[in-house]
């Protein structure tokens, strides 16, 4: 995939700022399967030590060491033991604050896209953050990685913005800190964005009288 990347400059401000002007950029992945390139529809902001749904607002862990570095990379987390979710790191080093990558258009690579998420409708191919990853092939080796490198296997290219007037914004998805934040941003109509679930405690097992 062609085009100029995003300066690290881009990364190097505040969240909400950043997590908006995503949205219509290219994200594209480089394996040894070709390339697959997606263009933004959906993100999540979080603001580090400021923001109690961030993974980082008990501080620094191995698992979220990346989020504590220079803007500009890309935070990938393993979830509920199936899954992974890719961040891109913003803001200056040291603060924690990232961009949830929740969902895009495949505009490269459709091909590879469906082999690995080979009962997906054109639709779903990346709608959610856990199906983005599997359709870039993204996973635990892309952690660290510098999406501003030129030679880097994962770049953010500049793409076309989204249109601001399209720009919708409201409460994140299935978070349970810092519920009623509007940091999920999409654009309007666009069918791969994925559909908003509130924040479902998890049931206690509890054992039965007679046992």
């Amino acid at each position: 995939m062609n085009g100029a990347l995003l300066p690290r400059e881009f990364f190097d401000r505040p969240v909400d700022e950043v997590a908006p002007a995503l949205l219509g950029r290219v994200l594209a992945h480089r394996t040894a399967e070709g390339e697959v390139a997606l263009r933004l529809t959906e993100v999540e902001a979080y603001a580090g030590p400021l923001d109690p749904a961030s993974h980082a607002y008990r501080g620094r862990t191995r698992r979220n060491e990346v989020m504590f570095g220079e803007a500009g990379h890309a935070y990938v987390y393993f979830t509920y033991g199936m899954h992974f979710c890719a961040n891109l790191v913003c803001g200056p080093v040291g603060f924690a604050s990232g961009v949830l990558l929740r969902a895009g258009e495949v505009v490269e690579g459709a091909d590879t896209a469906r082999l690995r998420r080979p009962r997906s409708t054109e639709r779903d191919l990346a709608r959610g953050p856990a199906r983005l990853c599997q359709a870039l092939g993204i996973a635990r080796e892309e952690n660290g990685l510098d999406v501003c490198s030129p030679d880097g296997p994962l770049r953010i290219l500049t793409g076309e913005p989204a249109d601001p007037a399209l720009i919708r914004s409201g409460p994140r998805t299935g978070v349970n800190g810092a519920k009623e934040t509007p940091w999920r941003f999409w654009i309007e109509g666009e069918p791969s964005v994925s559909p908003y679930r509130a924040h479902v405690p998890r049931r206690r097992k509890t054992l039965s009288a007679d046992r």
